[in-house]
């Protein structure tokens, strides 16, 4: 049995946040959400929101035990891209690429 969080169109690119979903990737509910709270980067805050959501699923919709919950996967995928131009010498334009990406988190009861 396993519960899900998804957090959709958030605006920050998932680069950044795949390198704080390896941290907390296959560790205890709790060692997760301490780690994220200790971690000084955005990424971190939103990703903890989507953990927080993915435990009190999994509590009040499949009545999973809390103790035994794990992190059985954390991902952020490629969302759209807002699509801007910035200025450049001699006319031209210089395009910027603001990303976002949809974080999701799968939490699952230990055996």
């Amino acid at each position: 049995m396993e519960a899900r969080a998804i957090a959709k169109y958030v605006r920050i690119s998932p680069l950044k946040v795949n390198f704080i979903c390896k941290e907390i990737r296959g560790k205890q509910v709790d060692e997760a959400l301490s780690i994220l709270r200790f971690t000084p980067k955005k990424g971190a805050k939103v990703l903890e929101k989507v953990l927080t959501s993915a435990i009190a699923n999994a509590e009040n919709n499949f009545n999973m035990d809390r103790d035994n919950l794990f992190v059985a996967d954390a991902y952020a995928n490629d969302g759209p891209h807002m699509k801007r131009f910035r200025p450049k010498a001699r006319g031209s334009a210089y395009p910027i690429l603001k990303r976002s990406s949809h974080i999701g988190v799968t939490v699952k009861e230990r055996d």
